[in-house]
């Protein structure tokens, strides 16, 4: 759901599908929230208005993002709570710092920061040169690091478990459309399905539900670099930008790519 679109319907509507999506039953949300089924139940068709602080109480329970809260806001006719800056921003100075001195603090290893829709926001050396040979038509802004990773002109033919790592990734994008909700993701995930789907190399497991962490084989001037990814998000954030930063760093799956990783720092 987007904002503009929320204000065309109801708020008890956006409610009732955001307590559909999330799987619960009327009496189930009004008994985690500690509210009256009843009450739940005029709110959601209209028959009660629902003041500010209950809309942010049923939010809170249904786990809508603080982008989406506002559009519940907006709704029902209030001002939204949550504040959307860009990252440039001054107010934003010490998160921007901060940022920096992670990617830095990641060298010689990958990491990159990315928004709600895995668009890069910002990177380190490292990962600027893993992406050497990549189509140019990849690198325009906005870029998107899914269909960087996995599109026949970017890093997909360099990726040696490519069968595995594309379920993979697939796999974290579904998780976040069911958390989100989300129409812009749905189209990426549309999108990225719609690429090449090559076959997995004999030996190689894709069952991803089985497998304690995913690393990336990534071909680098004749050398598979092996690393992991680690998501970082800030924790309890209060702004809409912030709350939909995340930082990916990839970290060695083996002394060899640690070892790769430095030598290639230092040319």
């Amino acid at each position: 759901m987007q904002r503009a679109a929320a204000t065309l319907r109801p708020v008890g509507d956006l409610l009732r599908e955001w307590r559909r999506h999330r799987r619960l039953s009327q009496l189930e949300l009004a008994a985690e929230a500690e509210i009256s089924t009843r009450h739940l139940s005029f709110v959601e068709s209209g028959r009660s208005q629902p003041s500010r602080d209950m809309i942010l109480h049923l939010s809170e329970y249904l786990d809508v993002p603080l982008r989406e809260r506002n559009g519940l806001l907006v709704a029902a006719g209030f001002a939204p709570v949550y504040a959307e800056r860009v990252l440039e921003d001054p107010a934003l100075d010490a998160v921007r710092h901060t940022i920096d001195l992670l990617l830095k603090g990641m060298e010689p290893y990958p990491a990159l920061v990315v928004d709600r829709h895995w668009h890069l926001v910002t990177c380190n050396q490292a990962t600027l040169r893993l992406m050497a040979g990549v189509s140019q038509s990849l690198l325009q802004p906005p870029i998107n690091v899914l269909r960087l990773s996995l599109h026949p002109d970017g890093l997909a033919p360099r990726i040696r478990n490519l069968a595995q790592w594309r379920a993979h990734l697939l796999e974290r994008l579904r998780r976040q459309i069911d958390t989100s909700h989300d129409v812009q993701l749905v189209e990426l995930m549309h999108e990225l399905q719609a690429l090449p789907s090559p076959g997995a190399e004999p030996g190689e497991a894709t069952d991803i539900h089985v497998q304690i962490a995913i690393p990336m084989q990534l071909e680098v001037d004749g050398t598979v670099l092996s690393m992991l990814s680690t998501t970082t998000v800030f924790g309890t954030p209060t702004d809409v930008t912030l709350a939909e930063l995340a930082l990916e760093a990839f970290v060695p799956a083996d002394d060899a790519t640690a070892t790769s990783l430095r030598e290639m720092a230092a040319r």
